[in-house]
């Protein structure tokens, strides 16, 4: 029962480790879900698809219902009116002789319907632009993803290769240290000056220093990496099996075409030649179909103030002041058109061709710059793999050296300043090593931030 518990436990350390482990892919996934900008972005193009919806519904007629009760005097007076923003009261009775403050109930009632049946076009290119809103918005929220994901791919490398400079400089560490423990027996012993521990000492000294160095770099691109994961500081356990090889898409020859970059331009072009066709669309006329039913009731009866002023023709009921008692109705159709508009929107249009023409220049300008990375990218990975190939045999030389020196040590048979310098040549070597390996790997998301495939770059996990 002991021997099935301890292998129960066993089995479950191994997972429970495992599931520790960040691989690339699950970190790209949990900064797609996480990261504050990609979510934003997603939500500005629901917002946009919303606005589609919206300006397709905006062709649709408008149909009021109204209904007031009110009660007030209605003195009448001859002369002309501008109800300049609302401020006049439609009070309609006889222009009497005299102010009086007889008052009663009334009501109106009405339905009114209004659509602008024909605009050449303005609706339908409302529509348009609310879609290349769209197609923009949507883009944008697709090339932010990839952005991110590059950066995100290249915080894990940076952290990873942080993590192996730090096992490199512990390991110098260790060194240092046994180095010491002989230097010390010896020189205890009578067979080697006591300058040798000095050196010794320093040198462990400047190994802690150097390892501290390595684990602060750590801690600061592991930092980095937890805010581009949206989630808090903390050790990261990184998939190292894949960074001692060569990936196998070093030598694809992709192309910038298809880059989400350049498609988000494209789509910002589009957007602004869109809303140019839009604006034309302004120097038309606007038909409309328009009808009004209306009800209307009155506790002023209709000989008011008319036979010998009586004055005494109303009543105060409410029902029967709010009972519609008169109706009317009326069908139209009529034409607006500001025949000065079109000075201004020719303007508005010029401006927007030259927004056109000033993106038009900016998508350019990136693909240039998107050629000239993806041309550096190349240069990048053939020096790369040319120091890749070295990194064998300067590994080999170093540690040969290292172990010659400190074997020759021991016997007496070599100075400190040769067991010194053998060690830092081994460890100037395992560090090359690293920065070797990791600078494969970000060659080649070079190559894939600036072609716009991150396939080429995740298929190799």
């Amino acid at each position: 029962m002991k021997n099935l518990a301890g292998v129960a436990l066993l089995l479950f350390s191994a997972t429970h480790t495992m599931a520790q482990t960040l691989t690339l892919k699950d970190a790209v996934q949990t900064a797609m879900k996480n990261y504050g900008t990609i979510r934003a972005k997603e939500q500005y193009a629901k917002a946009s698809g919303a606005s589609v919806q919206q300006s397709k519904k905006e062709y649709l007629p408008d149909l009021n219902l109204s209904w007031q009760q009110d009660y007030g005097t209605v003195n009448g007076q001859t002369g002309p009116l501008y109800g300049y923003r609302g401020g006049a009261v439609a009070s309609a009775g006889p222009a009497l002789s005299s102010q009086n403050y007889n008052a009663a109930f009334g009501a109106l009632y009405l339905a009114n319907v209004s659509w602008d049946f024909f605009s050449f076009g303005k609706a339908k290119e409302k529509i348009e632009v609310s879609k290349a809103t769209l197609a923009r918005d949507e883009s944008d929220f697709h090339q932010e993803q990839f952005q991110h994901s590059i950066r995100v791919a290249g915080a894990y490398l940076n952290l990873l290769a942080a993590q192996r400079l730090s096992g490199s400089w512990q390991r110098n560490l260790e060194r240092a240290l046994q180095i010491r423990e002989v230097v010390l027996v010896r020189a205890r012993n009578g067979l080697n000056a006591g300058v040798d521990s000095s050196l010794a000492n320093a040198e462990v000294s400047n190994a802690r220093m150097a390892l501290t160095r390595a684990k602060d770099y750590e801690q600061e691109q592991g930092n980095i990496l937890s805010r581009y994961l949206g989630v808090p500081a903390q050790d990261f356990q990184l998939d190292t099996l894949f960074i001692a090889r060569i990936p196998g898409a070093l030598q694809d020859q992709p192309s910038t075409q298809l880059h989400p970059l350049l498609d988000f331009y494209r789509k910002r072009i589009d957007l602004s030649n869109e809303q140019q066709v839009y604006l034309k669309k302004f120097n038309y006329p606007t038909f409309t179909l328009f009808g009004v039913f209306q009800g209307r009731g009155s506790g002023f009866h209709n000989n008011y103030g008319i036979l010998d002023q009586n004055l005494d023709a109303y009543t105060k009921d409410y029902f029967k002041g709010v009972e519609p008692n008169r109706y009317n109705y009326l069908l139209g159709v009529g034409m607006i058109w500001n025949l000065t508009t079109p000075l201004r929107i020719h303007q508005q249009v010029s401006s927007q061709k030259f927004i056109s023409q000033a993106l038009q220049s900016e998508y350019e300008l990136a693909d240039q710059q998107l050629k000239a990375q993806l041309a550096l990218s190349a240069t990048r990975i053939s020096n790369s793999l040319d120091n890749y190939k070295e990194v064998p045999v300067q590994l080999k030389a170093a540690g040969d050296a290292y172990l010659q020196k400190s074997v020759l040590y021991r016997n007496g048979l070599t100075n400190m300043v040769d067991v010194t310098q053998a060690l830092y040549a081994l460890n100037r070597a395992e560090t090359d090593r690293d920065i070797a390996y990791s600078n494969v790997w970000q060659a080649l998301l070079l190559k894939a931030a600036a072609s716009g495939d991150l396939n080429l770059f995740m298929n190799e996990f």
